[in-house]
């Protein structure tokens, strides 16, 4: 396996296949003057540092005594002692490539934050090698699609023009912000379903709380996880079962489950056909169309609604004092109310006075009719622009952050119908088109700076996600945002994985009754990643606490573990769980699985390498 990236999504990548997968991986990355941040990936932090210790840090054209060497591709390499080598180089040429043996490797994984960067690597890597399979990592995903059409028809050509046997080449393209996305939404909003799509199921895992008993009573289709004995007190950011406590266990068997009084669980809800009426819910979201009660403000339509009921009186009154009819009465009125009909000379008392009350009122509602206009005209002009939180908004999500994450993010939540108000330090940041699109709240600001947070309703608000690129801005916000709501739900993206152990520990000391959590997008999308190497298609991932539940689709053909068993006898605890096959959600226990199906499980990440 080749790996070649600038970032830790590669650090993380890599450690995940040699870790979990035991595959044979060369990692490409930029010198180490040229990487902005050192790589600091958690538990792989060890392994990573006794790697990188390895590599020279020497400039091209120079080699130190250390076991490194200059290739003749312009690449520095390094070799640890179980074999895994390591380039650097500062441009991913087609000596590069060659070099990292791309024309001998099974896979190679392009995680450059730089789009043009992957493409351009992805054409020489094909060229290289047609039966190489590709995984890119692409943020558009209208040119991933085109993209992956290109280089699997160059691929099918070269078959055709004289190649033989091999595997059959593939290209996937991935975005770590589509795969990190829903975690992370899932992880802000307490009680929302954490969804897992495909093409043609819709995946929900709830958590569930024992009953009086200590038991789980609603298990759904199946248990995903038993949570830790105590469940607002989890294990820290590390994994580690710190005070005693019972970590969690994922895809128990049934006897765990009965036997797991006092514990949380994860269950799988519902699975249903993608096109039913929740999906469908779904994906209608917020009309594009504002409403017709959003053209005016409050005040001016109990000021409408005022002139209503006075014109109502007096079309009443009329009726009562001249006892003509009812309809003729309010006719009446509204001729006199826009100064219509002739003055009442001769006619009672009663009636002159009517009028001349219409009058005025008629007077009252020229203002109101001109305000109403203005107002209209000026919501359709800013329809298009960015709206302002509302008044007496509460219960919402404050979304930190408009990048490649937090666009991918506020698409869910409003996809999830979850109220959100952005923050944005950038008036230029891609998200604001979809944030505006969608018709969402937007606080245009530094966080940092003293009224931006309170500008969002962060006193009202149920949750803070913070997931911009900079860990201190991240921090600083969560910390202000504490100091307003202790008890505030708070989700933190913080890229060092040690630094966010330390932050989990003393926020949780700090403030014990509040939720916090620290997700890293490298940490979430890296299974994703790995499992397309590998020819594995992984549809979504699920974090209990701080360790991942993968969501993939395999083939039964090929995999004894699979093939002519029954779904029951399939299941192996603590490994996969079939869930259901592709297609079809009403799959009984006794189904054998038969060659051709594709089925979904869930797995943990060595279930799943044992699987594959």
């Amino acid at each position: 396996m080749v790996v070649c990236g600038d970032d830790g999504l590669a650090y993380r990548l890599a450690a995940e296949l040699r870790g979990v997968h035991r595959e044979r991986v060369t990692l490409v990355v930029p010198p180490n003057e040229r990487t902005l941040r050192p790589p600091v990936v958690g538990r792989a932090r060890a392994a990573s540092a006794a790697l990188f210790d390895r590599v020279v840090s020497a400039t091209v054209g120079r080699a130190g005594g250390t076991g490194a060497a200059t290739t003749a591709g312009g690449a520095a390499t390094g070799q640890r002692a179980d074999g895994e080598r390591v380039l650097e180089a500062a441009d991913l040429t087609e000596a590069v490539l060659a070099e990292a043996g791309v024309e001998r490797a099974a896979a190679l994984a392009l995680v450059y934050d730089d789009d043009e960067t992957n493409i351009r690597a992805a054409l020489t890597a094909r060229r290289l090698n047609p039966r190489l399979r590709l995984v890119l990592r692409l943020y558009n995903r209208r040119l991933g699609q085109h993209i992956e059409e290109l280089l699997d028809q160059a691929s099918a050509l070269a078959f055709g023009s004289g190649a033989e046997g091999g595997p059959v080449a593939s290209t996937i393209v991935l975005s770590d912000a589509d795969t990190s996305a829903p975690a992370l939404v899932a992880t802000a909003v307490a009680g929302t379903s954490k969804v897992v799509q495909t093409d043609s199921l819709l995946l929900r895992a709830v958590e569930r709380l024992p009953d009086r008993d200590g038991q789980i009573t609603a298990r759904g289709l199946c248990t995903l996880a038993l949570l830790s004995a105590t469940v607002t007190d989890p294990a820290g950011p590390d994994g580690s079962e710190g005070n005693g406590e019972q970590g969690p266990r994922l895809l128990p068997d049934d006897e765990e489950v009965r036997q797991a009084t006092g514990r949380a669980a994860v269950v799988l809800e519902q699975v249903s056909s993608f096109g039913g009426p929740e999906s469908a819910a779904a994906r209608r979201g917020v009309g594009r169309v504002p409403p017709l009660a959003s053209l005016f403000s409050r005040r001016l339509r109990w000021s409408l609604a005022g002139l209503v009921g006075c014109v109502v009186a007096l079309a009443v009154a009329l009726w009562l004092v001249t006892g003509i009819h009812p309809l003729g009465a309010f006719y009446l009125t509204l001729l006199d109310l826009f100064a219509i009909d002739n003055p009442a000379i001769g006619a009672p008392l009663g009636r002159q006075i009517l009028q001349l009350l219409s009058g005025l009122v008629g007077l009252l509602l020229l203002p109101v009719l001109l305000a109403a206009v203005l107002e209209a005209l000026g919501t359709f002009r800013t329809t298009s622009g960015l709206r302002k939180p509302p008044r007496g908004l509460g219960g919402h999500v404050v979304l930190l952050g408009l990048g490649k994450i937090g666009t991918r993010v506020l698409t869910r939540l409003r996809e999830l119908h979850i109220p959100v108000v952005c923050v944005e330090s950038d008036p230029d940041a891609r998200g604001l088109a979809t944030a505006r699109r969608l018709r969402v709240p937007v606080v245009l600001g530094d966080v940092t700076q003293e009224g931006v947070l309170e500008a969002a309703k962060i006193h009202r608000a149920h949750a803070l996600l913070a997931v911009t690129s900079a860990d201190t801005t991240n921090l600083e916000a969560a910390l202000y945002a504490r100091s307003v709501r202790p008890d505030l739900r708070v989700v933190l993206r913080l890229y060092d994985d040690d630094f966010a152990t330390a932050v989990y520990r003393t926020l949780r000391a700090a403030h014990p009754h509040a939720s916090t959590r620290s997700r890293s997008v490298s940490y979430l999308a890296a299974p994703a990643f790995a499992g397309a190497m590998l020819g594995r298609q992984v549809l979504g991932a699920i974090p209990v606490e701080r360790r991942v539940l993968l969501f993939a689709a395999v083939e039964v053909d090929g995999h004894p573990e699979l093939e002519g068993r029954t779904v029951a006898e399939a299941f192996r605890a603590g490994a996969w769980r079939v869930l259901a096959l592709e297609g079809r959600a009403d799959v009984s226990a006794g189904h054998v699985l038969e060659k051709g199906d594709r089925v979904v499980v869930a797995a943990t990440r060595r279930g799943l390498a044992e699987l594959g």
